[in-house]
């Protein structure tokens, strides 16, 4: 069954073309939209499973507002965005503002549709070469105040705080509870709640917000 989509770019043409393509792969493009700052909106008025956002500049300031504006209002619709891997700022800033997905802007159109296909069913869809550089973003310093970051560590126990440190450093939830010496299911249930008290969606986006708070650099101390 085809997803129900809003697609937007900051380049009609590349909207239009990519909506097209979607169209024959038995999609249903509800609008086409430019530039991105008109995603919300579609997204509001048309009520979309997904949205398909094609950004140009993935690392400029201000350029995934209006995917936390999509997580804020319309919460059930989940975002892939299109982008380029470099630099990988603009993948982390990508999951930080809440986006489900996130492909090369020169991807093929097969990948698009099984990413259409995974966010719609609630899962993350991200390529392992992307995912790799999101974390290596991650992991660097963060650049906001200090305070921000305290304010999350507070609401993490310290077994959780460790949970999300393990989680920044790409580890599944085995790897998790071998680490931790804690029983599997026990490990599955840290980190749901260490998701639940940073309202984050996924793991990336948990790893994401910490890194950009500085949260990271702060629950190594801890």
């Amino acid at each position: 069954m085809g997803v129900r989509l809003v697609v937007v770019d900051d380049h009609r043409l590349l909207a239009e073309a990519l909506a097209a393509a979607l169209q024959l792969r038995g999609h249903r493009v509800l609008a086409v939209g430019t530039p991105v700052g008109v995603a919300a909106d579609l997204v509001v008025n048309r009520r979309p499973e997904v949205c398909l956002l094609g950004v140009a500049h993935a690392d400029e300031p201000g350029v995934f507002d209006v995917v936390r504006r999509i997580r804020r209002e319309r919460p059930e619709v989940a975002v892939v965005v299109m982008g380029a891997v470099t630099p990988a700022g603009g993948v982390a800033a990508a999951f930080a503002a809440g986006a489900a997905g996130y492909v090369r802007q020169d991807e093929r159109i097969e990948v698009v549709d099984r990413a259409l296909a995974r966010v719609r069913a609630g899962e993350s869809a991200v390529a392992p070469d992307v995912l790799r550089s999101a974390f290596e973003q991650l992991l660097r310093p963060g650049s906001e105040p200090d305070d921000e970051a305290m304010r999350l560590l507070r609401l993490l126990t310290r077994r959780e705080a460790e949970v999300l440190a393990r989680i920044a450093e790409g580890q599944d939830t085995r790897e998790i509870a071998a680490g931790m010496a804690i029983a599997a299911s026990t490990a599955r249930t840290h980190v749901q709640r260490v998701l639940m008290k940073l309202g984050a969606r996924t793991r990336l986006e948990a790893a994401a917000l910490a890194a950009r708070t500085g949260l990271l650099d702060r629950v190594s101390r801890v």
